[in-house]
């Protein structure tokens, strides 16, 4: 008798110490990863989606475009219509090795690195906003605020990386680990915005299907809906090459 007493309050105490390091909260850095892990869960993705492109005034250019992902870090953009942009594609390999190709110069170029954060054909989002969404490489996290439904944290740029934005801020969804809103700081000037407005669960995966990104200054934005997504499909490897970029994409 007296050894199960000793027995049960050794696993009372396990129990307690137990639960004791599950309600410990996330940290900053937790937090980013686990949305770093979310926004790069799927081995592949392919997605069809319509950019909205709206000035000051609201006036709108609508673009079509199809987009392929693999892996963490290989993406490929192609325009479809109008006829403007038709054909122009964008592929990323890596943070610093990026292509463009635009059909009316029949030429690919690479985008050098003072040129990642220019606006990506006119849009919101700069090269350097299309390419990679590995956090943690770039940046520390540190967690300001917690809510019932969201973390609130801010992610600062390590002294390694070369992101154009100093600071992070994001309000990060409890379910889905993804950020509702994000917002963009240099020089300690709030500079872009993005909100998702819908994030859904596609299969097993977490996605923001609905993407707005504002230029503070311009007030000029972009919305982003992801269409038709299919994930963890078998992507050939000759999509993530310049020679792809030339072919014509239905």
């Amino acid at each position: 008798m007296k050894r199960f007493k000793i027995l049960s309050l050794i696993l009372l105490v396990f129990s307690a110490f137990t639960y004791s390091l599950a309600a410990q909260p996330l940290s900053g850095n937790q937090i980013l990863k686990k949305v770093e892990d979310t926004m790069l869960a799927p081995k592949s993705t392919v997605a069809d989606a319509t950019m909205i492109l709206i000035d000051k005034k609201g006036k709108q250019k609508v673009r079509k475009v199809k987009m392929w992902t693999k892996g963490k870090k290989k993406r490929v953009v192609k325009f479809l219509k109008p006829a403007d942009v038709k054909g122009v594609g964008f592929l990323v390999l890596s943070d610093n090795e990026m292509y463009l190709y635009m059909p009316a110069f029949k030429k690919i170029r690479r985008i050098a690195s003072h040129v990642k954060h220019q606006s990506f054909m006119g849009t919101d989002f700069s090269y350097d906003d299309i390419s990679t969404t590995e956090y943690t490489k770039h940046y520390t996290g540190k967690l300001l605020k917690e809510t019932d439904k969201k973390y609130i944290i801010e992610a600062k740029r390590k002294k390694s990386s070369d992101k154009e934005y100093d600071k992070l801020k994001m309000w990060v969804d409890k379910t889905s680990f993804l950020p509702t809103k994000v917002e963009m700081y240099k020089k300690n000037k709030l500079k872009k915005v993005m909100i998702n407005n819908k994030i859904e669960k596609i299969g097993k995966y977490w996605m923001a299907t609905d993407i707005v990104m504002t230029n503070v200054k311009k007030k000029h934005k972009t919305r982003l809906k992801m269409e038709n997504l299919k994930f963890d499909k078998a992507v050939p490897g000759s999509i993530f090459t310049k020679r792809f970029l030339k072919r014509n994409v239905r």
